[in-house]
């Protein structure tokens, strides 16, 4: 008599004492049958040890047994199994794990090394593994806490019973759910913090190339937090504007009216503004041109770019500033104007804004 239980890390096949310990496999079985044990955590793996669960709260301090469904709270316990001949000898031998004697209800444990020697007689012992022993050491080699809680939880997953010697109780049919409940129970207890069953490195389910966009990109998002923390930016989450254009490269003659003039032709120019030293004037090569509309300044990126201006080929990208952002932050505090120095979005995406950009500009 077995049953196929499906775990996390892998398939369990379990094969039952009916015959010694018909009171305890009936108790199994039939829980397995109203899927009871779906979802359940194994809430504590001791190394070399045994490995616990059968508690849908995941506190192993909870769980009742099948004779509860069927007759009432009065027989949420059942009494001890113990034989002399039934011991913890072999990896892989099921037993109930009660909470004294004559109180077995639906926690179980599965030894996780040979020669457990000093718990015979104290549990009973009504299965052993069949199949499935690379799933034990999977589930042995699992990192725990100090109380033997894995940081990443182990659930059953589904189970399924292979033979059964027991006649159902005419009560058990209304236990019995239309579908097999998936994910974890509804009476488990979330108070620590843990790795679910599915979860995945992130490593594993990206490319090289998709792996460190991602880094870049959490790096980023971690500069703009400590912006805003220091006061520097509104708000970690801004986005520059898709209007404007970041112009570099250009010849220190240029004026702001030359290039209100040739970027013209794209469509209306809201603003050209060449950035200059604050203390002398000159032009710092690099300038902000702001169009009334997102087509036009996407018109101007693919045709300026790498253009002749005053004998100077141009760079042109879509601008990583949100000064204009700031600007209209700081004046709604009534804390005055803010400048920006910016980086192209060809280049790792930054924003290095007022209080660092004064330092630079210095």
């Amino acid at each position: 008599m077995s049953v196929l239980m499906v775990t996390s890390l892998g398939d369990l096949v379990i094969d039952l004492q009916t015959q010694k310990c018909p009171l305890t496999c009936k108790n199994f079985l039939k829980l397995c049958k109203i899927k009871y044990y779906n979802g359940c955590l194994f809430h504590t793996v001791q190394k070399d040890f045994t490995a616990q669960t059968g508690d849908p709260t995941g506190t192993g301090t909870a769980g009742d047994s099948i004779y509860k469904f069927l007759y009432g709270d009065q027989a949420r316990f059942f009494n001890d199994e113990i034989h002399i001949d039934l011991k913890h000898s072999k990896t892989g031998t099921v037993a109930m794990a009660s909470a004294g004697e004559n109180m077995n209800a639906s926690q179980f444990y599965i030894t996780l090394r040979d020669d457990l020697d000093y718990l015979d007689g104290k549990h009973t012992v009504f299965g052993e593994v069949a199949e499935g022993f690379e799933t034990l050491t999977r589930i042995n080699e699992a990192y725990a806490d100090g109380k033997g809680r894995p940081f990443k939880n182990i659930r059953i997953k589904h189970t399924y019973i292979l033979e059964d010697p027991y006649d159902d109780p005419p009560q058990l049919p209304e236990f019995i759910p239309e579908a097999s409940p998936e994910g974890k129970p509804k009476d488990e207890v979330d108070d620590e913090v843990r790795l679910e069953d599915d979860w995945v490195p992130m490593d594993e389910q990206l490319n090289p190339g998709e792996l460190e966009e991602v880094i870049r990109s959490k790096e980023a998002h971690s500069r703009a937090v400590v912006l805003e923390s220091i006061g520097d930016i509104p708000d970690a989450e801004v986005k520059p504007p898709d209007n404007v254009l970041f112009v570099c490269k250009l010849n220190p003659v240029t004026e702001d009216e030359d290039l209100h003039t040739i970027f013209s032709r794209f469509g209306t120019v809201s603003s050209a503004e060449i950035i200059r030293d604050h203390k002398t004037g000159d032009s710092l090569c690099y300038a902000f041109i702001e169009f009334e509309d997102k087509q036009a300044c996407e018109q101007a990126y693919f045709k300026m770019d790498n253009a002749l201006i005053d004998d100077r080929r141009i760079h042109v990208d879509f601008s990583q500033s949100v000064a204009k952002l700031w600007s209209q932050y700081m004046r709604k505090d009534n804390k005055g104007n803010a400048i920006a120095v910016v980086v192209a979005s060809n280049v790792v995406p930054q924003i290095i804004l007022p209080r660092i950009a004064l330092e630079m500009l210095r």
